[in-house]
């Protein structure tokens, strides 16, 4: 670490810290992540679902993980820095983004996330305070804590995703849950940045499904059999709703921005496109150039290191800087609960440290909890 000097703190967590950084050699800006626990050797290390994804990535649109280092027994990863995540990029806002920008946004967030489970990964929490960005302009996927390889065997026991983003295959206790679960999160998240507001701000788990059965309507049974075998076999009836058509709650939002969003925000995992299938949407089809401005001067800046051949030294190290072993592809896994199919009930979510800034706490800002259409009529766009 004594490449490195500290700045100040970004964040704090239940499982690590997050402090601004600067390469004593270069002078480029870190996001320095100090894990918690104590690692003794490098077996450990590896077996980290963060380190195993990101190792892998390397894309425009996905945080750079630059190195681990292994020091003293503390594990610390180094990332590139952004100053900001997209929670803050909508909370400093006083007027809605014009489409263009969203459009932009999503081009790239859906990028990434194509890039991730073309690589047979899938995120497991999307959100807005785990996509980093510098400004609209560039946009980065970021926080691996909780991803999973495609190909590890289901099931899946363990906490999944931040309540307001979680698909209903999850919030009804499915163990067998897969990439689309990504892709209904980034269909809530491209309705925030219409109204900037979330679509479904459920207070516990059975609200959560009612806030989405408030706006999808009740699903049918023909429609999404699976659920209702999900449903009855932990004792659940879905409420009685009509749905509302999402031109209503987002009335500044393009016909085919709605078409797309509907399509993301299916009831069934499997109808709903996938990244790279929301991509070639008529949506994204329009007479605008589309991903990362070079404009910028640090976005110019951060897309030229992105194409620089990587320096000679290993990619992650420790004090020896011993070669790094290759990282098997056995997923983690975590114990599977004696009783799999329990009753809903509110789950408080762990705080997952994203790579910078920190997350929103309880008490710091709170959030509307419903949608409504006078919230997008009496803000001006840009």
């Amino acid at each position: 670490m004594n490449r490195y000097t500290t700045m100040r703190q970004l964040g704090d967590g239940t499982y690590g810290s997050v402090l601004m950084g600067k390469s004593n050699e270069s002078g480029e800006l870190v996001a320095i992540k100090r894990m918690k626990r104590k690692f003794y050797s490098w077996d450990e290390c590896m077996n980290l679902r963060e380190v195993k994804s990101l190792k892998k990535l390397n894309h425009a649109n996905v945080i750079k993980l630059k190195e681990v280092i292994r020091e003293n027994d503390h594990l610390y990863f180094i990332f590139e820095y952004m100053k900001e995540n997209l929670y803050q990029l909508m909370k400093d806002r006083n007027k809605l983004f014009p489409e263009s920008v969203i459009r932009n946004i999503m081009y790239q967030i859906l990028q990434g996330l194509a890039f991730i489970h073309k690589h047979g990964f899938f995120h497991r929490d999307m959100k807005p305070e785990n996509l980093l960005c510098m400004g609209p302009e560039l946009v980065k996927i970021a926080d691996f804590g909780l991803a999973r390889e495609l190909r590890s065997q289901p099931p899946y026991t363990d906490y999944v995703s931040t309540r307001w983003y979680r698909a209903p295959e999850v919030l009804l206790r499915s163990s067998v849950y897969s990439s689309p679960i990504d892709v209904w999160a980034v269909g809530s998240i491209m309705a925030e940045l219409y109204t900037l507001r979330p679509l479904f701000p459920g207070t516990s788990e059975v609200d959560e499904i009612f806030k989405i059965c408030q706006v999808l309507g009740t699903p049918k049974k023909s429609d999404w059999p699976e659920g209702y075998q999900l449903a009855s076999s932990m004792n659940f009836r879905f409420p009685q709703c009509v749905p509302i058509n999402l031109k209503t709650l987002i009335p500044n939002a393009s016909n085919e921005a709605i078409q797309l969003m509907t399509e993301m925000l299916n009831w069934d995992p499997k109808k709903r496109p996938t990244a790279s299938q929301a991509l070639k949407h008529q949506y994204f089809q329009v007479g605008q150039v589309l991903g990362p401005s070079s404009h910028h001067p640090e976005l110019k800046q951060s897309l030229n290191k992105q194409v620089q051949p990587l320096e000679s030294k290993p990619s992650l190290v420790d004090l020896e800087s011993k070669p790094l072993p290759d990282i098997n592809d056995q997923t983690v896994r975590q114990p599977q609960p004696k009783n799999s199919h329990q009753p809903l009930q509110s789950i408080q979510p762990p705080q997952n440290m994203s790579v910078q800034p920190a997350p929103k706490q309880p008490g710091q800002q709170k959030r509307p909890q419903t949608l409504f259409p006078s919230i997008v009529k009496t803000m001006p766009t840009v």
